[in-house]
């Protein structure tokens, strides 16, 4: 029990001292810079984050699905042939677009 008090007792000394020290004003000014940076730069908050990706994995989806459909109505439309040219530069116009995302 009087290890305790002896404990609490330091504690709140050096709680008392780091408070009216240099240290604590550093640590002000040092948060208040980080703020001030974070600010300046265009961050966006973890839900803005999350609400952007669901919406990219969204739009993916749309535009597999879309993508399939143009693939069987192309089918329908053009020649056999025509389909099969098309195939290898639709594939290669698929890499360099997700090379650049």
């Amino acid at each position: 029990m009087l290890s305790q008090k002896l404990f609490d007792e330091i504690s709140a000394k050096i709680g008392d001292t780091l408070a009216a020290s240099p240290a604590k004003d550093l640590e002000k000014n040092l948060r208040s810079l980080m703020g001030s940076a974070f600010t300046k730069l265009d961050l966006v908050t973890r839900e803005e984050f999350d609400v952007q990706q669901e919406v990219l994995a969204r739009t993916r989806e749309k535009l597999e699905q879309l993508e399939a459909r143009l693939a069987k109505l192309e089918a329908l439309v053009l020649p056999p042939q025509a389909v099969a040219e098309a195939a290898p530069v639709e594939a290669e116009a698929e890499q360099a677009a997700q090379g650049h995302s």
